[in-house]
Parts: C-alpha cells; structure tokens; sequence
C-alpha cells in the first residue's frame, strides 16, 4: 500500500465528511508511518521536556455503529527511547535499573477495559498499562479525526487517524528516582504527560 496521496486525491479526502460511520467495522492496524507517541516530564521546574519511543505497535477492533465496544491494544518498545541531543551516556542511564529498566522490562502494554463515548468525535479509554512490571489503570482522552474507507489505487483500505492524550504518575510504576522532594522542583516531575497521534489501516476498500 502506498503511504502518499496525491494533491488532488487529497483535495478529495478533505473536502468529504469525517464521520465514523462513513468507515466499516472490522479489525485496524497502525500505520507506522503515521504515529508518533511522546511524553512530557518537567525538569528543575525550569521546562517541559518531551521525548518519544519511536517503535510501538496498536491494534483496533473498531465497529463504528458501536464505538463504546471497540478494545484496543498497545505494545512498546522501551529501548526505542528517543531523545533530543542527549548527553553521553543519558539514555543508557534512562534503560537501566533506576528508570525504565528496559533489559528485566523489555515491553510496555496496554490493553482498553473500557470505552466511553463523550461526544461526537471524542471518548474516554480506560484500560490496563504496564510499565516496569507493574500493572494500574491509565485514562486517555481520545479524539476520532476522521476516516474512509479507502481510496481506488491511491490508498485501498479503510484509515481512521485518533489524537489521544493522557497522564501518569511514574512512582506508581515502581519508577521513582529522581521525583522531586515534596514543596520542591528540584528533579523530574512524577506526573507524566503522554500524547499519541495514529492513524490505523482496516478492512480492504470494498469488504
């Protein structure tokens, strides 16, 4: 499948309505070409430092007369781990015992429990994260922004594309280094913000 679509194709696609039931129901997979997933920690009090994993993978059953029973599933990569100009050394320093850990926890998962929809386009997912060996609920605010059911020769299964943003406190995954001390800035922030863009592939244009 080609992962381009020409102006005029595009043209097309943004002219037409982005509605969940112009999509059929069936099983997605994500285009890695079109996701990103980081997360944002504060630093000294002094700035919102954001990095990425650059290697994770999600899987949708998506029926969209009945989006409250779509599941949802999410794997990681931790040693995927991407950061701006890190110093010699940091992210080796992220991987190991007192971050993430990544060679006794080499995967990240998250599977969906419950969907509830909260408006035309957006819902809230509730379901079970597990980071660090340890396993607790994490919400994520979701927004549909739009979808087909494909496009002859250009793009031939049906796309859905979802914004999702959600918060963590880390320490409640077992990774509490450097969590400042109460009253204090001064290390990095427990809460973590996450924000994920996807665009996901489904049923062949047709089926």
């Amino acid at each position: 499948m080609r992962n381009w679509i020409s102006a005029s194709a595009l043209m097309v696609v943004l002219a037409a309505p982005a509605a969940a039931q112009d999509v059929p129901a069936g099983a997605y997979k994500l285009d890695k070409h079109h996701a990103s997933l980081t997360f944002t920690v504060n630093h000294l009090g002094f700035s919102n430092y954001t990095a990425q994993f650059t290697s994770f993978d999600v899987a949708l059953e998506l029926d969209p007369k009945n989006p409250a029973a779509a599941k949802l599933t999410a794997t990681i990569d931790p040693k995927s781990l991407d950061l701006p100009a890190p110093p010699e050394g940091f992210k080796d320093e992220l991987l190991g015992p007192n971050w993430l850990d990544a060679a006794k926890y080499p995967e990240m998962t998250f599977t969906s429990t419950k969907v509830e929809v909260t408006g035309e386009k957006t819902a809230t997912v509730t379901g079970d994260f597990t980071l660090h060996g340890v396993t607790k609920p994490v919400t994520l605010e979701v927004t549909f922004n739009g979808g087909y059911p494909g496009m002859p020769e250009m793009d031939p299964q049906a796309r859905v594309g979802f914004s999702a943003k959600g918060v963590l406190k880390r320490s409640e995954f077992g990774v509490a280094y450097g969590v400042p001390a109460p009253g204090t800035t001064m290390g990095v922030s427990d809460e973590v913000q996450i924000a994920i863009e996807a665009e996901l592939n489904g049923p062949p244009l047709g089926k």
